[in-house]
């Protein structure tokens, strides 16, 4: 089955592995295919990742110095309540390690040494549904917001600013920006922001940003 890799450089993975070397070389090969490879040596240093970054895919050896990879998983998952889809990477084919990993639901393990393609495929395979659930879950937001405003010149502007989110569901953009992007007014354009921002979907946050709210769909 032919992949496209290129859906790749929308997500961010992390990579635990405490051999520098592997770490490094891994994480070199992988940083040409996926938006951000975020390498650590601890799973104390995965958990501040993970706390502060967003991370889509977790890539982690089992057996680390000192400590183990499915022990991180464990905390991760059952103590936490985080779950990010994840593949263990480890030189042992130990039955005990794999049946660990079968209760964690982990997605998938790869036997080292790592093969890049292997690893990028297992990536893509995991990644594709989050990506067509994200797709879905854009078209919807895109429909019931249009449904909230009045104008039809602003549907355009709608589709470019749910299009233009980051990861944190924020738009930075000022209304010059967008007016580049949209033929539209700035009155119009004004007009919108603030029937979006009486109904709490689209608020500002800070100087040229602003926060959509997908919880203020629900009532629409």
């Amino acid at each position: 089955m032919t992949r496209n890799l290129n859906i790749l450089n929308n997500f961010n993975i992390l990579y635990l592995e405490d051999d520098d070397a592997l770490l490094n070389h891994t994480r070199d090969m992988l940083s040409d295919f996926v938006k951000n490879v975020f390498a650590v040596k601890t799973s104390q240093e995965a958990m501040q990742l993970i706390q502060n970054e967003h991370i889509d895919v977790i890539v982690s050896d089992i057996l680390l110095e000192n400590e183990n990879g499915i022990d991180f998983l464990k905390e991760l998952k059952l103590e936490k309540n985080i779950f990010i889809p994840t593949i263990l990477t480890t030189a042992h084919t130990d039955t005990k390690y794999l049946l660990e990993a079968i209760k964690l639901k982990v997605e998938n393990y790869i036997v080292k040494p790592i093969n890049l393609k292997e690893l990028l495929n297992t990536i893509h395979d995991i990644v594709l549904p989050l990506m067509q659930e994200k797709e879905i879950q854009k078209n919807s937001n895109i429909i019931r917001t249009i449904s909230a405003i009045t104008d039809s010149k602003q549907v355009e502007v709608v589709k470019s600013i749910i299009d233009n989110l980051n990861d944190k569901n924020e738009l930075v953009a000022s209304y010059s920006d967008i007016m580049q992007k949209v033929s539209i007014s700035k009155p119009t354009l004004i007009k919108l922001f603030k029937e979006l921002s009486e109904k709490k979907i689209l608020v500002k946050v800070a100087h040229k940003t602003y926060k959509f709210d997908v919880s203020a769909l629900s009532d629409i």
